[in-house]
């Protein structure tokens, strides 16, 4: 999938004539894309419109107009436009009250490690790996971003765009399990991502 460029992002101006339009747009995609994820989690499969969203609301926030912070906020997040073969993804820990957040967050400590969250797709696990400089140790973040490594193999598209059997997402981690299904519109969504 292209990378977000400069010449990508609306200046500050052109973004507001646009904004309330732009932001039904990535709305409505973000809702295909978005996957619950049992009640206090849900995965947001990245793609160019919702990171390129990203640049431009954080400009907009920021007040960003010089190209070279623009630029900045852009190398941070093409980190989250998916590579060939791969899917991308934004995972959210949504705890809404104030005096649980700290220790539901430290209940999944190890999350990141590799081995607890995974896509069930065409009979293999596909395990997510977390990008780097997260977290700590001892300390996990409300936000992860991650990838799924599906590879290049034209099956394993197929089997994610319309296969016969269900693509589930896992969660099984000794502070929290969770698995949901993929809907048939969130499957044909993200299987594009993965042709480059």
């Amino acid at each position: 999938m292209k990378k977000i460029a400069l010449s990508d992002v609306k200046n500050l101006h052109e973004y507001e004539l646009i904004r309330d339009s732009w932001r039904k747009d990535v709305i409505a995609v973000k809702a295909v894309r978005r996957v619950l994820l049992g009640d206090s989690m849900s995965l947001l499969f990245e793609c160019r419109l919702t990171v390129l969203n990203q640049v431009q609301e954080m400009c907009r926030a920021e007040r960003l107009a010089k190209p070279e912070a623009i630029q900045q906020e852009i190398d941070v997040y093409n980190e989250l436009v998916p590579d060939a073969g791969e899917l991308s993804a934004t995972l959210l820990v949504e705890i809404t009250e104030e005096a649980r957040i700290q220790p539901q967050l430290d209940r999944l400590i190890g999350l990141s490690s590799g081995r607890h969250l995974w896509l069930e797709l065409n009979g293999r696990k596909v395990f997510a790996r977390f990008l780097e400089g997260q977290g700590r140790e001892d300390r996990i973040a409300a936000v992860q971003y991650l990838r799924f490594p599906i590879g290049t193999d034209p099956r394993d598209r197929r089997a994610l765009a319309a296969g016969p059997d269900p693509v589930i997402l896992h969660v099984d981690h000794p502070g929290y399990r969770a698995r949901a299904a993929l809907s048939p519109e969130t499957r044909a969504e993200v299987a594009r991502d993965l042709v480059d």
